[in-house]
């Protein structure tokens, strides 16, 4: 009985989450990918509001729909930021045996891992059922064009990272959590998207030397770009970030010319 009250009490936020946030599915082709969606507080179909783009981890992948809600999903519940920042959030859901980026992992004798991200790959599957789902919404009348904003962690900052590069003109700010991708490639959107890049500075599982590259490469580019690094965290950074009481107040405060 004592292990069942803990279990429960450790899935209460997510039980809450999947009450809150909708569960659908998009589906193109054959293909289908699951997603939750929240709507704005004190939606007003004559308005059109922003749109929140979160994208989990490789924790997080499967088909149930729900487990992409464990992490992140608490802070777009707050009342508060709902109901100061109201937004559209969506929180796609990665199949088991795919990425949100093409990549390449390379592992040493020591156990250390190294990604790579060639330019030439075509979109995941999941990843190309999202940019579909996007364009759907922006069709349906209801989103702010103008204010798109996208962001995950770990697998899904890397997927961040990688849906910039493809779509470097649609998205108003970024903000990519433990992620790594292809450095090159951030010219594309330097001058257009606000990009605000996050990371342990302990991480072993993504280290952080690529979120340091491209703040380099996007700040000698003229990006409106910020890094924070955290001393002594390792890969759950996103835990501070979802503490952050900035980041909403910065991202809501861009939107595209």
């Amino acid at each position: 009985m004592r292990q069942f009250l803990l279990s429960l009490l450790v899935m209460c936020p997510l039980l809450t989450s999947a009450q809150e946030f909708e569960a659908r599915w998009f589906s193109r082709g054959g293909e289908s990918l699951p997603y939750r969606i929240l709507p704005p507080a004190g939606y007003n179909a004559g308005k059109t509001y922003p749109l929140i783009i979160f994208m989990h981890g490789i924790g997080e992948r499967g088909s149930d729909n729900e487990k992409q809600l464990i992490h992140g999903s608490k802070m777009f519940l707050n009342d508060t930021l709902r109901k100061q920042f109201p937004a559209f959030v969506i929180f796609p859901q990665c199949a088991d045996n795919a990425t949100w980026a093409p990549m390449m992992v390379d592992q040493d004798s020591t156990g250390n891992r190294s990604f790579t991200f060639p330019a030439s790959l075509p979109p995941t599957a999941p990843s190309r059922l999202l940019y579909q789902l996007i364009d759907s919404l922006m069709a349906s009348g209801s989103i702010d064009t103008k204010r798109l904003y996208v962001g995950g962690m770990s697998m899904g900052g890397m997927g961040t990272f990688d849906m910039l590069a493809r779509f470097p003109t649609r998205f108003a700010a970024a903000f990519p959590i433990c992620g790594a991708g292809n450095e090159k490639l951030a010219k594309r959107y330097a001058k257009n998207t606000a990009v605000w890049i996050f990371h342990g500075a302990d991480d072993k599982v993504v280290p952080p030397t690529s979120s340091r590259i491209f703040y380099e490469v996007l700040k000698e580019k003229g990006a409106d770009v910020k890094y924070t690094e955290y001393p002594g965290v390792g890969h759950n950074s996103w835990d501070n970030v979802f503490a952050d009481p900035e980041l909403f107040p910065w991202m809501f405060s861009h939107q595209l010319q």
